[in-house]
């Protein structure tokens, strides 16, 4: 008996000839080793390659059948050798059947296990108001978290990319792997690289998504309204990319990215910034509302604050220049909470007169 000629059985080829031949051999060697070891044969053909089935049990299978068959032939009538025979064939041709159910059991068996690890094997780890925190993925690369910053990621890269999704602002050391590009997606852009180091600003309700390259290359991506993914910009290092999401406009700046990403290590950095900058970065380190009064909008800083407290922040802003600021009561609100805070800055009243 040949693996041929037992394909060609199974597929209802065989010639008179051949059919006979088959027919003695289930009749007088089908359980002999030498046959079980090409049904073995056949077997490993069509066996998938995460398959939950082994080798050794697949000999448990082959010999409770051959066991079973011996067992019906005790008790049956040797005379009937049809009965026999068909017992034979049926068990003969049970393998290529069991084959193809283990092949697809194994198959659904692997997408089950993809669709379990996408589904729920997502994780979100969230820096509160005034602290910072830093997370290890599992391809190795490291975020840090900004002071009300979040991210959402699988506990185990599965795909083509390795995509998070960031809330707020985060500094990202990614591990170089060409075949699997490491996306971090915000409410308005896309940013992608292969191994590199960059600062992603990207905190809601914001018009503004800032991205600063320290190391590598990025791109930097839109979705448009259609769906389609365009690119805004392939960034070289030291650069920074401001981009409006509501306008579409693109501000590139180049030289010392020091300032934007010295908040990982507990520095603000400010230089020649206009007030309402820092306003608007202070409340959301602090999650305060800051507001500046007109009269003194035109007022900018060049100072360095190593994790300095919002008040000591303040009262250096009022020594440095004509300004001061007033805490404003919270209200409470209808559910029992209270409003957020607000600070509001305004200019000196000049008393020389």
């Amino acid at each position: 008996m040949t693996i041929e000629l037992l394909d060609k059985f199974l597929n209802n080829k065989c010639s008179d000839l051949e059919l006979r031949q088959v027919l003695a051999w289930f009749d007088t060697d089908a359980l002999k080793e030498e046959s079980r070891k090409l049904v073995f044969k056949d077997w490993h053909n069509y066996k998938a390659e995460e398959s939950p089935i082994d080798d050794v049990k697949f000999m448990e299978l082959f010999d409770g059948i051959r066991e079973r068959i011996n067992i019906v032939e005790k008790r049956k009538n040797r005379s009937l050798v049809l009965v026999k025979w068909f017992t034979r064939v049926a068990a003969i041709m049970l393998f290529p059947v069991l084959s193809v159910l283990f092949y697809y059991m194994s198959f659904n068996n692997k997408i089950q296990k993809q669709f379990f690890s996408a589904s729920v094997d997502s994780l979100e780890i969230i820096a509160p108001i005034g602290s910072r925190a830093v997370v290890q993925l599992s391809d190795g690369s490291v975020v840090h978290l900004n002071y009300g910053s979040k991210i959402k990621y699988p506990q185990k890269f599965i795909g083509d990319t390795r995509e998070i999704l960031l809330s707020g602002e985060g500094y990202f050391e990614v591990a170089h792997n060409p075949q699997k590009p490491f996306v971090v997606k915000t409410s308005g852009v896309n940013v992608k690289a292969l191994g590199t180091v960059f600062n992603v600003m990207a905190y809601p309700g914001e018009e503004k998504v800032n991205t600063t390259l320290v190391k590598g290359k990025v791109v930097v991506e839109r979705k448009t309204s259609d769906g389609d993914v365009r690119t805004i910009c392939n960034m070289s290092v030291n650069q920074h990319v401001e981009y409006n999401i509501n306008t579409g406009n693109v501000l590139i700046k180049k030289g010392n990215t020091d300032k934007y990403i010295a908040w990982k290590d507990g520095m603000l950095v400010f230089e020649d910034t206009p007030i309402e900058e820092i306003a608007d970065k202070l409340g959301l380190m602090f999650n305060v509302e800051i507001i500046v009064a007109d009269n003194a909008k035109d007022f900018t800083y060049s100072v360095t604050f190593i994790d300095e407290p919002l008040y000591q922040i303040l009262d250096l802003m009022t020594i440095a220049t004509p300004v001061k600021y007033k805490i404003c009561t919270r209200k409470k609100l209808s559910d029992g909470t209270y409003s957020k805070q607000v600070i509001k800055i305004e200019r000196k009243k000049d008393n020389t007169n």
